[in-house]
């Protein structure tokens, strides 16, 4: 038996495990047999070794051309460099699947690691759910979709990567993004093993707020790579087109970002319960959707894979999982009444409900325009489109209406917040809002939008420095140095401060947003040799076309000199063409930021006639660099606020929590 063989037998072997330990942990907790619990535990841990032991199979016959596997033929050739032959294990559908069963068992693996012990009443039922949930992916790898499937033809080399995937982004973003959509599993199965056993209170919440976190992070960062790799290599000028494929990678993270707000509101107040079990189905729920867009060919996308016989397996499982969740919600519902009630609007539990309902209303419309277009189809047999106008039209205003809260919502008081308190909190956060507009106007800046986008940030950042300087300068009056003072002051409540973080990132985010989309600047010319174009404040002369050869392909790159704020610069746009796939060139798009303006000079080679001429398209993007710079202070954020506290915080947050939970019992 050939290794690649060994591979295809190890899924086997590794569905059996998992469907035994499936079975096993509910029935051992329900049976109360601890023995039968530890047996499934260590079933995941088998799995994980074999599905570990396929995937390193796999990347050896990638590496090694193995062109009689299909998968290896389809995804690599001769001339790939080795980083791209390794990241070719999720360049294609076989492979993508397998890496996303791999994630998931390793995940298992961690849960089963720290919850057996920190929450022994949920993981038995929260066991059986991952692995219940393997048992599908292993099924579809092993048997629909098996990357050790033979070639009866060996092929002398293979076809290799489509070119938009050999690129830089392409050894990051998809690996980030698929672990994304797996570690939203691991809140799921905690929800289900809540409602499953009816415990119900701080404990599930306490097993799911990092999980959640991390989903929540991975998620963020692939999004923002997948932007910053279509800004790089697509060459339409922008980052975020609503595409398909971009949209339902959005939508489990904006249920994830509700769902970690309304975790605070049930561990103070013991309100949205219902919020929290319910957001923690859908968010996996709408992961699971999205890989059956990407691997059903169902939408048209320049991400998704070709029409499969996956997809089908894929929406009955979506099916089965979303039947069987709603459910169990119905069937506890009794369980999730609120113990607390909403006091005041003025409060910041009011806020967060409103704050919930607006990113649900985003991912409702984005969701609804996303399948739309097949609603229309099987309906009607017309083939219908939903461009980006509709999206940004519906969920501009809502998303300006989530700015707003970001500025208004965290200084707001638990129950209800004072008059005298509101006065001294927005005070001169809100006196900075009209100098910041004054100056846009000064400038030149008339754009509605962008005054409200501006105001808004302002307020976002003003209320977030004001917070900090209260809470430092009581800690000085105390005798503590500032810096020792601010340091102290996060280090108690990293929760709260990285949440501050993760808000003003979004202010710095809108800020980019608003200014490459307002005000971007876009010219196309035909350029002869020592021809200059005018491009808002930059000048760019054509000076030679250089032809040359690389690994696998034929590139032509263009000598372009700019002159403008930033100083003068060269770039070089180029055009590729790679062996067997000949009619499709890829682009290197010219990128010149200049730091001064916060401009990006965007080139695109669109074509060219001889050596001597070239077609280019240009786009000045104006503050595009406040959209990486957010996304980084984003997962900056996200990264604090997931950081271990120390002992006496985490006994203080406990004491905190507790006292809430009275409270709310106690109705005053």
């Amino acid at each position: 038996m050939r290794l690649a063989d060994g591979g295809a037998l190890l899924l086997m072997l590794a569905f059996v495990a998992a469907a035994f330990g499936a079975v096993a942990a509910p029935l051992g907790r329900s049976r109360r047999l601890p023995r039968l619990v530890e047996s499934a535990r260590r079933a995941s841990l088998a799995t994980a070794a074999l599905v570990t032991l396929a995937v390193l199979i796999l990347e050896r016959a990638l590496l090694s051309h193995d062109f009689s596997l299909q998968f290896v033929a389809e995804t690599t050739n001769r001339a790939m460099p080795t980083t791209y032959l390794i990241a070719s294990l999720w360049g294609g559908q076989a492979g993508s699947l397998l890496y996303w069963t791999w994630v998931l068992t390793l995940l298992t693996v961690l849960v089963g690691r720290r919850a057996r012990h920190a929450y022994p009443a949920l993981f038995p039922d929260a066991l059986g759910t991952l692995l219940g949930v393997q048992v599908f992916f292993l099924g579809v790898v092993a048997l629909v979709t098996n990357p050790f499937e033979r070639l009866s033809i060996i092929p002398p080399d293979g076809r290799g990567l489509n070119p938009l995937l050999l690129d830089d982004g392409m050894r990051i973003h998809p690996p980030l993004l698929l672990a994304g959509y797996v570690s939203f599993a691991v809140p799921f199965a905690f929800a289900i093993a809540a409602l499953a056993t009816r415990r119900l209170d701080g404990e599930w919440l306490g097993a799911i707020r990092r999980w959640t976190l991390l989903s929540w992070g991975l998620q963020g960062a692939g999004l923002l790579l997948g932007a910053w790799w279509a800004y790089h290599v697509l060459g339409w000028g922008g980052y975020w087109g609503w595409d398909p494929v971009e949209n339902v990678a959005l939508l489990p993270w904006l249920t994830g970002t509700a769902l970690l707000h309304s975790l605070m509101v049930q561990e103070r107040r013991g309100m949205m319960k219902v919020w929290n079990v319910v957001l923690a189905l859908a968010s996996f729920c709408l992961a699971v959707f999205g890989t059956f867009v990407v691997r059903s060919g169902v939408l048209s996308s320049v991400h998704a894979f070709a029409d499969s016989t996956a997809g089908p397996l894929f929406f009955s499982f979506l099916g089965v999982v979303v039947v069987a969740s709603t459910g169990l919600v119905l069937w506890r519902m009794p369980a999730l009444r609120a113990e607390g009630t909403l006091d005041s609007l003025l409060s910041r539990e009011a806020a967060i409900l409103l704050n919930n309902l607006l990113l649900v209303a985003v991912a409702a419309t984005t969701f609804w325009g996303t399948v739309f277009p097949l609603i229309a189809e099987a309906l009607r047999g017309v083939k219908a489109t939903v461009g980006p106008q509709f999206f940004e039209q519906v969920n501009g205003p809502i998303l300006l209406g989530l700015l707003a809260l970001l500025g208004v919502g965290p200084p707001l008081a638990w129950r209800r917040t004072s008059r005298a308190s509101i006065a001294r909190v927005f005070g001169w956060p809100l006196l900075s809002i009209p100098p910041v507009v004054g100056a846009l106007l000064a400038i030149g800046v008339s754009t509605w939008p962008a005054l409200i986008v501006g105001g808004l940030s302002t307020l976002v950042a003003a209320t977030v420095v004001a917070d900090l300087a209260r809470g430092v300068a009581s800690r000085h009056r105390g005798g503590q140095p500032i810096p020792s003072a601010l340091a102290t002051l996060v280090a108690r409540d990293r929760r709260r401060y990285g949440g501050y973080l993760a808000h003003l990132a979004i202010a710095v985010i809108a800020l980019g947003v608003v200014g490459s989309n307002f005000f971007q600047v876009e010219r196309s010319a035909t350029l002869r040799r020592g021809e200059t174009l005018a491009v808002g404040a930059y000048t760019l002369r054509f000076d030679a076309l250089t032809p040359y050869r690389g690994d696998g392909y034929l590139g032509m790159y263009a000598d372009l000199s700019v002159d403008g704020p930033g100083g003068a610069a060269t770039l070089r746009p180029e055009r590729r063409s790679y062996a067997g796939w000949e009619g499709q060139l890829s682009s290197r798009i010219g990128i010149h930021t200049t730091l001064p303006r916060f401009d990006d000079l965007y080139v695109l080679l669109s074509d060219w006639q001889g050596e001597d001429a070239i077609t280019i398209r240009v786009f000045v993007n104006p503050l595009v660099i406040f959209v990486w710079l957010g996304g980084a202070l984003l997962l900056f954020g996200g990264l604090v606020a997931a950081w271990p506290a120390s002992r006496p915080a985490q006994a203080a947050a406990r004491a905190r929590v507790a006292r809430g939970a009275e409270v709310a019992a106690s109705g005053l």
